[in-house]
């Protein structure tokens, strides 16, 4: 048997609880309907982050296997790969230097 935790839905007590939302909602839809479809929008709003906070529980837990991995490239490295960039990025700069010129005052009206 594995030592891995039972997901609580998988448990007696979620059953009951996947039951009791189950009956509820029936209820619920069956009885106020016109108040259901009344707040639809507001409910597909909300979904959003929760499907956002659910779905992403699952991130981080994952077993990582330790392996001997190179050393990151350095700073320096990276930027030799992009010479283009860093040529342009500099050009920017001295384009943009060139056009900081101190203007007049014209506060003469």
């Amino acid at each position: 048997m594995s030592n891995k935790p039972r997901s609580f839905w998988s448990t007696p007590s979620g059953w009951a609880a996947l039951g009791l939302i189950g009956a509820a909602s029936y209820f619920l839809l069956m009885e106020h309907t016109q108040h259901f479809f009344q707040f639809l929008p507001f409910l597909i709003l909300l979904l959003c982050p929760l499907m956002h906070v659910f779905m992403h529980g699952s991130h981080g837990k994952h077993e990582h296997v330790s392996q001997e991995k190179d050393d990151p490239p350095s700073f320096q490295e990276i930027t030799d790969k992009n010479g283009a960039y860093r040529d342009g990025y500099i050009e920017g700069l001295k384009a943009g230097r060139e056009e900081k010129v101190p203007k007049e005052n014209n506060n003469e009206r």
